[in-house]
């Protein structure tokens, strides 16, 4: 089983608990997408404060080192958002929802300042109770030469 096909299952998983979502799979997902395509344009922007909003106040981003909630998530991230142009940049290709409408993941390819793919981004997006979607689990790898 492949990592994206375990993470999929794992989220459909954790949300088969909950009550299914009024709202179908594809319109959830599409909120995700547009959600995830906003979150890294704070990168391109250069907004830190924005990047920020995006993030759960638990959050978990793997990297480097572990950050734990949003403060630690923010700070972290600061550096990257110094200087005039961006470091990398990301966009998803794929999402996929729980039927719950509570859990979502997206992935997709990381690009360096001259567009060369230079690595695979996984986020996990929770529905909060204020309605918007926060990354809650974040993970990058290099890319991977899957078929």
């Amino acid at each position: 089983m492949k990592r994206g096909e375990f993470l999929v299952g794992m989220l459909l998983a954790c949300g088969s608990a909950s009550a299914t979502s009024a709202e179908p799979v594809e319109t959830l997902s599409a909120r995700v997408r547009a959600r995830e395509a906003a979150f890294a344009k704070t990168m391109a922007d250069r907004d830190h404060a924005a990047f920020a909003t995006f993030v759960a106040e638990d959050a978990v981003f793997l990297g480097r080192g572990v950050l734990r909630g949003r403060r630690a998530v923010a700070e972290g991230w600061k550096p990257l958002f110094e200087g005039p142009k961006a470091p990398f940049s990301w966009q998803p290709d794929r999402v996929e929802v729980t039927a719950s409408g509570t859990l979502a993941v997206s992935t997709g390819p990381v690009f360096d300042p001259d567009g060369k793919r230079t690595g695979t981004f996984n986020s996990t997006w929770r529905l909060d109770r204020d309605g918007e979607w926060r990354v809650v689990l974040d993970h990058g790898c290099p890319p991977c030469n899957c078929p």
